[in-house]
């Protein structure tokens, strides 16, 4: 059997049409048509005013951070279980990350364990809405209006999620997604900021693009980034967007095969939960492995892919890794979930057989003493 992959892009509207427009006009750098429509159209797909294009995920998350004033001595409240971008842009900043244990269910930040980390040096909360699945943000937000810090949305991998009607993104003061090529939807590499406030959305703007000024060419106002997406890559990313709903039903018809292959097996792994309220976009399926399942998560995985099935890790929690290692970091959780977290092929091109093959192996492979 072929091996099935963790993930592949998938380009089925007009990508190359809008990409051979660009190498045809020659508009293939930071200018030109598509960087403007693309922007337009995020924004009014998250609901916000205003949406901003980078050139990845991750320096959107700087830029934001830069332009709240995020600095040495400053605290940004964080889940330890996510990617480490997330408190790599901190640390650019000169700030501090502060890590928050997991809900086991949702693997998404514990809303409960918020408040014990703020101190008078706390500036920013920033949940993550983990594998598409939204964090559960009217408590998250109700602390940070109590407290008086700014919510920024990490939505990477989240386009499109929900939390009780509104996209997530659009719910704090700004958000940020990811185009990175295993995302939703691609530009190969990218990101986006979204937005309603207007005085922040214009520091972003000159942060991003080494700081010139909209009034005068090559005048620069200050020390800034060159973080501009290409209008090649936001020529693909707006093809992806036009066809976003396409690729939303085939993550959600992935997850749905995962729950009908692995209905009744819930004694040796379970499906992360989807609470209500919540609208998953499902990134990535993921499965936590149970008690009864003897075998160590490396081990499974190692004999999946003996079988051609690529599997990978849940993240691990920053605190245990070597940049921001701290043993007084207490979040059994975020570890337990990580030690027995598996994610899952998700991928529009996988067939209902290769889901079923993909079960049938985990359940023989996790049975096996």
């Amino acid at each position: 059997m072929d091996r099935i992959s963790i993930a592949a892009p998938v380009f089925n509207g007009n990508e190359k049409k809008y990409l051979n427009e660009c190498i045809d006009t020659g508009w293939v750098s930071a200018n030109g048509r598509f960087i403007k429509e693309f922007e337009k159209k995020f924004a009014e797909y998250c609901g916000c005013k205003y949406a901003i294009a980078c050139c990845n995920g991750t320096v959107t998350l700087h830029v934001i951070l830069a332009a709240l004033g995020i600095g040495p001595g400053d605290e940004v409240i964080m889940p330890t279980l996510t990617y480490i971008a997330t408190a790599n842009a901190v640390k650019y900043c000169g700030g501090t990350p502060v890590f928050v244990d997991s809900e086991k269910g949702t693997f998404n930040m514990d809303p409960k364990k918020i408040e014990e980390k703020i101190t008078e040096k706390t500036k920013v909360i920033m949940p993550v809405h983990l594998y598409g699945l939204p964090a559960d943000m009217d408590p998250i937000v109700e602390i940070a209006k109590k407290h008086n810090l700014v919510v920024v949305e990490d939505a990477a991998e989240a386009h499109g999620a929900e939390y009780k009607g509104k996209r997530v993104g659009a719910i704090g003061k700004v958000g940020s997604f990811s185009f990175f090529g295993n995302k939703i939807i691609t530009c190969g590499e990218g990101g986006m900021i979204v937005t309603d406030d207007k005085e922040l959305y214009d520091k972003m703007v000159l942060l991003k693009a080494q700081g010139v000024s909209p009034e005068k060419r090559y005048w620069h106002n200050m020390v800034a980034y060159n973080y501009r997406m290409t209008n090649m890559q936001a020529a693909v990313g707006l093809g992806q967007l036009e066809r976003i709903d396409w690729h939303l039903g085939q993550r959600k018809r992935i997850a749905e095969l995962y729950k009908k292959y692995l209905k009744g097996f819930e004694e040796y792994m379970v499906l992360q939960e989807e609470p209500a309220g919540c609208k998953s976009v499902y990134w990535m399926s993921n499965v936590i492995l149970q008690p009864k399942v003897k075998k160590q998560r490396d081990q499974v995985m190692a004999e999946m892919e003996a079988r051609n099935i690529e599997m990978r890790p849940v993240f691990y929690p920053m605190h245990i890794m070597p940049p921001y290692y701290d043993e007084t970091v207490n979040c059994p959780v975020a570890e337990e979930v990580s030690a027995r977290g598996i994610s899952l092929p998700s991928h529009a091109l996988l067939t209902e057989d290769d889901i079923k093959y993909i079960c049938e192996s985990m359940k023989e492979i996790v049975k096996e003493p």
